[in-house]
């Protein structure tokens, strides 16, 4: 496929954009996935060329948040390593089957998911300690969401974010860290599966890959500098914009 101009004009700043908020609060797919598909991509290019940039933009927001010490290592390397096999097992079901089932399912679990994060307020304001059980629901967490981004992928970071102040007791700016490392680790697993398919166009994916390390470095400084507040409204933002676009899609078939 040639890349064209336009290509260019569409995509790159929609993914700087993509990337500063996907580094908030997750959700940066809503915006990149349309980007690729209307810069005249097939489905399956759009997603190989969305975890390319993604990926980055997701290690440059890692590393922001690692050097700020609110990432918490333990229950991120734990989801991590299942996220890599969910996010595998996603790919390649969604390479097979296609998305038509997903959509129909999010967009009715999507206003559900928003739902929560209101009735839970703010969330805790200061993170509780690790304990063994937590063991087990990182892994299960790690496994679930790593599926679910291999599948389809926007707001990956959301419901991370979402169940670690659910289910561990994290405050919003230690969850939306933690999270980063896990979705780096199931796009990672998901990006070398779309390579080996060949589904990656690499003379637009590097130039946005440069748009996304960008992106997702003022989107981590900005979450570190407003708090828990702004990373909640930013994730109601991502969750209630996503409601309404696949809505649109599915109605449109």
């Amino acid at each position: 496929m040639l890349v064209t101009p336009q290509m260019y004009m569409i995509v790159l700043p929609m993914v700087f954009l993509a990337a500063a908020v996907d580094a908030i609060a997750g959700g940066g797919g809503l915006i990149t996935l349309p980007a690729y598909t209307l810069a005249g991509l097939n489905y399956d290019f759009a997603s190989g060329n969305n975890k390319f940039s993604s990926t980055f933009g997701t290690l440059t927001a890692t590393v922001r948040y690692w050097r700020s010490g609110k990432l918490q290592l333990k229950p991120a390397l734990i989801a991590a390593a299942l996220a890599l096999p969910g996010s595998w097992l996603g790919t390649r079901a969604a390479m097979a089957l296609g998305n038509r089932v997903m959509h129909v399912f999010m967009v009715f679990a999507i206003p559900v998911v928003g739902a929560l994060v209101l009735l839970r307020g703010k969330g805790p304001e200061r993170s509780r300690p690790f304990v063994r059980r937590d063991l087990y629901l990182c892994a299960a967490i790690g496994l679930i969401i790593g599926f679910y981004d291999g599948f389809f992928g926007p707001a990956t970071g959301t419901f991370l974010i979402l169940l670690f102040t659910s289910f561990l007791g994290m405050d919003m700016v230690s969850a939306s860290a933690t999270a980063k490392p896990v979705n780096l680790f199931s796009n990672i697993a998901s990006l070398v599966t779309r390579i080996a398919a060949g589904n990656v166009l690499f003379a637009l994916a590097i130039p946005a890959m440069c748009c996304s390390v960008a992106g997702g470095w003022l989107g981590a400084r900005l979450a570190l500098r407003k708090g828990a507040g702004f990373i909640r409204w930013v994730m109601l933002g991502v969750l209630a914009v996503m409601t309404v676009k696949l809505a649109v899609d599915l109605l449109a078939g």
